[in-house]
């Protein structure tokens, strides 16, 4: 059985699809600062250095044992030549 197939059957339970539903833009975060730090060429330790915190920080955040403070993340945009922007849609 697939992963998506899984998923599938999974998210079909009403409690499941809430839970991941609520988790979802965390996940989009993460995969994002992922995508940009590597379409800059930056490893874990060169994004840390730029924002002066240790590699093991950004491995966290990425792997999604940390949730990050707003700070956090303004500093890991400015790093990346991009700008933070929260919304409540």
């Amino acid at each position: 059985m697939k992963h998506d197939d899984i998923k599938k059957i999974l998210l079909e339970d009403e409690e499941i699809k809430v839970e991941y539903d609520a988790l979802s833009p965390i996940y989009e975060i993460k995969k994002e600062l992922i995508r940009l730090r590597l379409e800059k060429g930056l490893s874990q330790h060169d994004l840390a250095d730029l924002i002066g915190t240790k590699q093991s920080a950004i491995s966290r955040l990425e792997n999604g044992s940390y949730n990050p403070s707003i700070e956090f993340l303004s500093k890991i945009a400015h790093a990346l030549g991009k700008e933070l922007h929260i919304s409540f849609n």
